[in-house]
């Protein structure tokens, strides 16, 4: 089990120079396969490309991402992803760490999402409510929020106990059903997006201990059963947590908040203790920001 320092050196970061791109000779078709294999409009492929490899840089953000990291993951050519990580480091949104050469996203990628905060308060409208299941159960409490077929993590707030589960850093991602948060995001979906997702993102739940789509899909049925999230070392040994969905008034839900401790800590009564508690929070968060949204209407 992960056990994180309290405070993380960030290593130094250096831009790449960028050159001139080589002119491209027209196109016979309209429509190019994206990254998933899915059809692109010609005019969008690049700009497609391009998100998809910030998405999996921030997917990696702890260790960073190798050029030959990023061609696999996009089924690319290496020098089609050279030319275009090179275009995204010219502009700031991605930098090469000059000792082990592998890229994290830019300084642009942060400073864009200050600029986007303002208008997203999720974080500080849920806040309070983080705290006050941190200091209850004495656990680590995250709020995720839904990204496309994954998971961000916007907020990690620890309690008291001894022993932290850190399993999840501000700013990481991870494929739908992927933690207690996440997984309760998945159960807000309809059935065929819930295969869709699974389907999707299959190729990447060997990374996550022994998950497998099977036992997803297990995960799942026990937590609809349950009317909440529940994960008992689907992501690390040893490790457990619970979470539910932040219901919107109309739509499917978007953020979840997560409780995660060791295995021994959430089973039994205690995990139904910290369900009850987790759901009030809930409740009264949907309560806040319905009203936060009127206030925008």
């Amino acid at each position: 089990m992960p056990i994180a320092p309290k405070n993380n050196t960030a290593e130094p970061l250096q831009s790449v120079a960028s050159g001139t791109a080589a002119k491209r000779a027209p196109r016979k078709s309209t429509r190019k396969a994206g990254a998933n294999g899915e059809s692109q409009p010609w005019g969008t492929q690049s700009i497609h490309r391009a998100i998809t490899i910030l998405r999996e840089i921030a997917a990696r953000s702890q260790t960073g991402l190798r050029l030959a990291d990023i061609a696999d993951a996009l089924e690319l050519e290496r020098p089609t992803a050279h030319r275009i990580v090179k275009g995204l480091v010219a502009q700031g949104m991605v930098a090469q760490d000059p000792v082990s050469k592998r890229y994290r996203l830019g300084h642009v990628v942060y400073e864009l999402g200050l600029a986007a905060t303002p208008h997203y308060n999720l974080k500080e409208i849920c806040q309070p409510a983080l705290h006050r299941l941190a200091d209850k159960s004495g656990d680590s409490v995250f709020l995720v929020v839904r990204s496309g077929l994954d998971t961000v993590c916007i907020d990690r707030i620890e309690g008291s106990y001894p022993i932290q589960t850190r399993t999840l850093n501000i700013g990481g991602r991870r494929p739908l059903g992927i933690g207690a948060g996440s997984l309760a995001l998945l159960m807000g979906m309809t059935p065929e997006e819930i295969d869709h997702a699974i389907s999707t993102n299959a190729a990447r739940f060997a990374t996550f201990s022994q998950l497998t789509p099977e036992r997803l899909r297990k995960a799942l049925k026990i937590s609809q059963e349950a009317g909440y999230a529940i994960n008992v070392e689907d992501v690390l040994p040893g490790v457990a947590a619970i979470g539910m969905a932040i219901r919107p008034p109309s739509g499917q839900p978007y953020a979840a908040i997560s409780i995660a401790a060791i295995e021994s800590r959430l089973a039994g009564p205690r995990r139904e203790e910290m369900a009850r508690l987790l759901a009030k929070e809930v409740r009264q968060l949907e309560k806040l920001l319905e009203a936060e949204q009127q206030n925008w209407e």
